[in-house]
């Protein structure tokens, strides 16, 4: 596991990255894999790495896991990537735009989020 020094800047990296709360997230999980016909139990909604991040922001610093770690890591990567400050916080004008905005708050970053 990483030292407390580089656990605590990814904490803080990941948290500045997920701008969504838990209840926030949950839902939208909730939504996006809601079908016509049916949708996933509660507690399987969502992608993988979605459920992931939604248990690390449930949990304590003290708790985390190395698996944990590395899903934090993927998602602070992955939002830092996709996220463009230059174009946040503006409404979605293409379906592109939807398309990254809903990928990105599948992991807990809404880019319309102030």
């Amino acid at each position: 596991m990483a030292d407390a020094l580089e656990l605590d800047a990814l904490w803080e990296d990941f948290h500045r990255a997920v701008n969504m709360t838990s209840a926030e997230l949950a839902a939208w999980l909730k939504v996006r894999d809601a079908g016509e016909e049916t949708e996933p139990l509660p507690e399987r909604a969502g992608t993988p790495t979605g459920q992931h991040v939604l248990a690390v922001l449930r949990k304590r610093r003290t708790d985390l896991t190395e698996d944990d770690v590395r899903v934090m890591h993927k998602v602070v990567d992955t939002v830092g990537d996709l996220a463009d400050p230059e174009n946040e916080p503006e409404p979605e004008s293409t379906p592109e735009d939807t398309r990254r905005r809903h990928r990105l708050m599948t992991l807990g970053h809404d880019p319309l989020k102030p």
